[in-house]
C-alpha cells in the first residue's frame, strides 16, 4: 500500500498495479469488460446498425495501459483517477461539448475524493504529492475521454495557486487554499492582455492603491472558467510601465473575489472545448483589499513565473492524454472494422501511421515525466518544460489526425469522438506558449544561438 500525506478519499484501498504495461494488454480495468469485437464478420455480412457501431467505442478507462516506468505512488494515482473517470465516459463529454455545459458533476467528483489538492500542503487539506503524480493525474483525466474539457475543469487547481503556497502568508493560505481544495471555490487566471499576447512584461492593466484597497482598471483575455469562477488570480501593474527601469518591475499579484458588478466577462466562442468557457475581461473600479495581495507590491512577475514551468508540463500531459485516447479508439476500430474480408488494421496503410503515432506519444511522455521529476527535485526545468510541451502537443496532434483519417467517415462523426479530440488538441499546440516561442527559447538557452526577437 502507498502511504500518502493527506490521502485522497478511497486511495488507501487501492493496490498499486503490478502489471507490465503494454498497448493492448495489462490494462487498468475499471468497469465492465471490453465488448467483444467484430473480427469474425465477413465482407458480405450484414453491416452493423447504429447501435452496434457504437460498440466500436469502449470507455477509454477500460483499457488504460499500466506503464512500467511509473513509481508505485504514480501508478496508484493513475488507478484511482481512472476509477473516477470511468463514471464519465465519452458520451458524457460529448453532451457537455454539444451543450457548452460546465462539467460540474465531474469537477465535484474529483473534489470529493480530495484530488484538487494533489500538490497542496497537507495542513490545508492537500495530498502534498509531486508534480510527477499530478502529471499522471492530468494525463489520465484527458486520456479517459474527457480530453481538454475534463482537464481544464481542474487545471487551475493543480498549478494555479502555486504562488499563494510559496509567497502567501499563513492567513491567505488558510483562506484561499482550503475552499479551493474542497471544491467550494473555483478560480481563473488573468495574465494575458489583448494588446500584449505573449509579451507579458508589457502588461498595461493598472491597480491604484487607495487606503486599504487597490482599484483595478484594464482588461484580460483568454481567461478560462471566468463564467463559473468565484475568484481570480490577477497580474496587474501597480507602477505604470513607463515609470519603471525594468519591465519586470512594478507588476503585482492578487488573488481576489470577482466583483461581477464591475467586471464584465465576455465569452469567446471557440473551435473546441465548448464545455469550458474562455473569456475576455473588462474592469474599471474593481476594488481589491490589500489583504488579497500576494507577497510584496511590485514582485508579481517572479511569483507568476514560479508556476509557469509546472503548467507547461501539465499541459503536455493533458495533450498526451488526448493523443492516447484517439489512438486507442482508432486501433480498436481498425481491429473490428472489416472491409474486403479482413480488418482494416491488417493493412499497413492503416497500421503503420498508428504505430508511428504511438512511438511519438511514448517519446513525448517519457520526456514529460522526466521534466516533472526534475521539477520535483528542484532542478532548473525551463528547457525540458518547454520541450516536453512542444513534443507532446505535436505528437498528440499527429495521433488525433491519424485517428480521424484512419477511421474514414466515422472519424468525422461525433459519435466516435475522435473529431472532438482533434478539435481540442489544438489547445496544447497554441497555449500556454506558442510552438515558435518554444523553439526560440531552446535555440537561445540550449544551443546558445543569438536571440531572434
Amino acid at each position: 500500500m502507498i502511504a500518502f500525506r493527506g490521502v485522497p478519499k478511497g486511495l488507501g484501498a487501492i493496490q498499486p498495479s503490478l502489471a507490465i504495461g503494454g498497448f493492448n494488454h495489462n490494462v487498468l480495468r475499471c468497469s465492465r469488460s471490453i465488448p467483444s469485437g467484430l473480427l469474425g464478420q465477413q465482407a458480405n455480412a450484414k453491416q452493423p446498425n447504429n447501435s452496434q457501431r457504437r460498440t466500436f467505442v469502449a470507455k477509454a478507462t477500460e483499457y488504460l495501459p499500466a506503464y512500467p516506468d511509473l513509481t508505485d505512488s504514480q501508478s496508484t494515482v493513475r488507478e484511482a483517477i481512472a476509477k473516477i473517470c470511468s463514471n464519465y465516459p465519452d458520451d458524457y463529454w460529448l453532451k457537455c461539448d454539444n451543450e457548452a455545459r460546465w462539467p460540474s458533476e465531474f469537477q465535484q467528483a474529483i473534489a470529493k475524493d480530495g484530488w484538487l489538492g494533489i500538490m497542496m500542503p497537507s495542513e490545508y487539506g492537500g495530498s502534498e504529492l509531486g508534480l510527477a503524480e499530478a502529471t499522471v493525474m492530468m494525463q489520465t483525466i484527458s486520456e479517459s475521454g474527457g480530453g481538454m474539457a475534463a482537464a481544464s475543469s481542474v487545471h487551475m487547481n493543480i498549478f494555479g495557486l502555486a504562488p499563494v503556497v510559496k509567497y502567501g502568508n499563513e492567513e491567505q493560505k488558510k483562506r484561499f487554499l482550503v475552499p479551493m481544495i474542497e471544491g467550494r471555490e473555483k478560480s481563473c487566471f488573468g495574465v494575458t492582455e489583448p494588446n500584449t499576447g505573449l509579451d507579458t512584461l508589457k502588461l498595461q492593466s493598472l491597480a491604484t492603491r487607495q487606503g486599504e484597497e487597490y482599484v483595478l482598471k484594464g482588461s484580460k483575455i483568454w481567461t478560462s472558467t471566468a463564467q463559473v469562477a468565484e475568484k481570480a488570480l490577477m497580474l496587474v501593474r501597480t507602477t505604470p510601465l513607463e515609470a519603471v527601469k525594468k519591465a519586470s518591475e512594478g507588476l503585482t499579484l492578487f488573488y481576489t473575489d470577482i466583483d461581477r458588478e464591475v467586471v464584465s466577462v465576455q465569452e469567446i466562442k471557440k473551435m473546441g472545448r465548448a464545455a469550458i468557457d474562455t473569456n475576455q475581461l473588462y474592469f474599471d473600479g474593481w476594488r481589491v483589499p490589500v489583504a488579497d495581495r500576494i507577497g510584496e507590491e511590485g514582485q508579481g512577475f517572479k511569483m507568476i513565473m514560479h508556476g509557469m514551468n509546472a503548467e507547461r508540463i501539465l499541459v503536455a500531459a493533458e495533450g498526451l492524454g488526448l493523443g492516447y485516447a484517439a489512438l486507442r479508439h482508432a486501433s480498436r476500430y481498425a481491429k473490428e472494422r472489416v472491409v474486403f474480408g479482413r480488418p482494416i488494421g491488417q493493412n499497413q496503410g492503416i497500421a503503420h501511421p498508428l504505430a508511428k503515432a504511438w512511438i511519438g506519444l511514448e517519446q513525448a511522455r517519457l520526456m514529460t515525466m522526466q521534466a516533472a521529476k526534475m521539477w520535483d527535485e528542484d532542478f532548473a526545468t525551463g528547457e525540458y518544460a518547454n520541450a516536453c510541451k512542444y513534443a507532446a502537443a505535436e505528437s498528440a496532434f499527429t495521433a488525433c489526425e491519424t485517428a480521424v483519417c484512419s477511421m474514414g467517415g466515422m472519424g468525422y462523426a461525433k459519435e466516435y469522438h475522435v473529431e472532438r479530440y482533434l478539435r481540442e488538441v489544438m489547445i496544447p499546440r497554441l497555449a500556454p506558449v506558442s510552438r515558435e516561442m518554444i523553439l526560440n527559447y531552446v535555440a537561445e538557452k540550449v544551443l546558445d544561438l543569438p536571440r531572434s526577437y
